[in-house]
């Protein structure tokens, strides 16, 4: 039976961006596929619509970025990656200003931008209420943190650590966002061997 990979985009992205292609083309040759939809912007929606994707796909596994991994931290019973982790949304765009954001990838809807307001953040305060919750044993088992040594963006690394604790944390050399490099070199041998690849 094939293997499954959802993978959570972050903030002001879409399920085109180049980490979930690189992730689809490494994973092909043995036989993963890689889910990548959009997210939602409104966190309410968003929340709903990965539970049920979960539901309906049971992937093997979530690879999440930033955002994408608050997300995917609520998303009990799987194993997942959280990639840099963004857990306090409400907050950052709080302080980062409200008004008109532009996506940096290409959405299906053609959507080209979308708007930062109050109710946005309202409901990042309402969704994240529920991160951290039922963290039992088994699920710390389950995920895992990786963090960029140079994030000026976001450090949530205090937060991962005293609710997972650090067997499952790991650093890299590198920012809040992925690249090539990181995902070849750190986030990509993690996954094969969470997925028990085998490398011929």
């Amino acid at each position: 039976m094939t293997q499954k990979v959802l993978y959570i985009h972050g903030f002001a992205s879409a399920g085109s961006t180049g980490t979930a292609m690189q992730m689809r083309n490494h994973l092909y040759p043995y036989g993963v596929s890689v889910l990548s939809p959009d997210v939602p912007t409104s966190p309410l929606e968003a929340q709903k619509m990965l539970q049920q994707i979960v539901d309906a796909e049971h992937p093997d596994l979530i690879v999440a970025t930033s955002m994408g991994a608050m997300y995917a931290e609520q998303l009990i019973g799987f194993p997942r990656i959280l990639v840099n982790p963004s857990f306090h949304m409400a907050r950052l765009l709080t302080f980062r200003g409200l008004g008109k954001r532009e996506f940096r990838n290409k959405r299906q809807d053609g959507a080209k931008d979308f708007k930062v307001d109050k109710v946005m953040i309202q409901e990042f305060q309402q969704v994240e209420k529920t991160s951290f919750k039922n963290i039992s044993a088994n699920e710390k088992e389950l995920v895992w943190g990786i963090f960029g040594t140079e994030d000026k963006l976001v450090n949530c690394q205090a937060d991962f650590k005293k609710q997972y604790g650090t067997g499952h944390f790991l650093l890299f050399e590198g920012e809040h966002y992925l690249n090539d490099k990181v995902l070849s070199r750190t986030v990509m041998p993690l996954v094969e061997q969470l997925l028990g690849i085998e490398k011929k």
